[in-house]
């Protein structure tokens, strides 16, 4: 998955962004998604827009009015000047107009957990309505996905964990997800095998290096975000991993199967 729509190679969560890992021969995509004051879904990782647009301040206190105005491309380079923030009803278009996938990290402004998660669960099951391959919801916030899945629960659903932490992988099969997302410094053959156990797919943030890549693949990794679309661009455009042949949708077609859960973590 190319992370952010294109990793550092164009201006994040932008159009911009996606264009370019589409190029690169990429078919699935990840990004952040947040709510404006007014409940727009659109993209932007940080809880402020200091370091990815010209704009000042908490994202989510300002209206998608306010939003749409400003300039998310300059900060990456002359060349993406006037690059807007995406609406996440235009990616849903543009993804589908070309056929590719995503999984959207829902990723709520402070104390904004249960609004964003369920109006994300939401747009996605309207937006997406026709398309056969549903995108991946994941998140940090136990409270954000818990929403998702109260909203949503035939949505696929992933948690994502910063390090490695045992209890998370109980607690991603309690909330009736598919799959575990480690950051990928904590993982290891046996980890993912234990993640596996569990009936739950393994997923990586953020692989950078091919070396790494190769040795997550041997022990059983099923699939990886990364920053470098350049450099995976081979496997990327012929649908390859390192020493093995991966369908794209695999992951999220198969929790269509999955139990749901009966209790929800607090």
């Amino acid at each position: 998955m190319a992370h952010r729509g294109a990793g550092s190679q164009a201006p994040e969560n932008t159009l911009a962004a996606f264009r370019l890992g589409a190029d690169h021969g990429f078919g699935m995509f990840e990004c952040d998604v947040k709510l404006s004051a007014d409940g727009e879904p659109f993209l932007l990782h940080d809880a402020e827009l200091e370091r990815t647009t010209n704009g000042q301040g908490l994202a989510g206190a300002l209206t998608w009015d306010a939003l749409s105005r400003l300039d998310a491309g300059s900060w990456h380079g002359r060349s993406h000047a006037g690059e807007p923030l995406l609406r996440l009803e235009s990616l849903a278009r543009w993804l589908q107009a070309l056929g590719l996938m995503v999984n959207l990290e829902i990723k709520p402004s402070p104390g904004d957990e249960v609004r964003t998660g369920r109006t994300v669960a939401d747009r996605v099951a309207q937006w997406w309505a026709q398309a056969e391959v549903k995108p991946l919801l994941s998140s940090f916030s136990v409270e954000a996905l818990s929403a998702a899945r109260d909203a949503q629960p035939d949505l696929p659903r992933a948690l994502l964990v910063d390090r490695w932490i045992p209890e998370a992988v109980e607690q991603a099969v309690e909330m009736g997800c598919c799959a575990l997302v480690v950051h990928q410094a904590f993982l290891s053959d046996r980890r993912i095998e234990i993640i596996h156990e569990a009936g739950l797919k393994a997923l990586a943030y953020t692989v950078n290096e091919a070396e790494r890549a190769d040795t997550l693949w041997a022990g059983g990794l099923d699939g990886l975000i990364t920053d470098r679309v350049d450099a995976f661009e081979p496997q990327a455009r012929l649908g390859l991993r390192p020493g093995a042949r991966f369908p794209l949708n695999q992951l999220i077609a198969e929790s269509a199967t999955a139990p749901e859960s009966e209790s929800v973590p607090d």
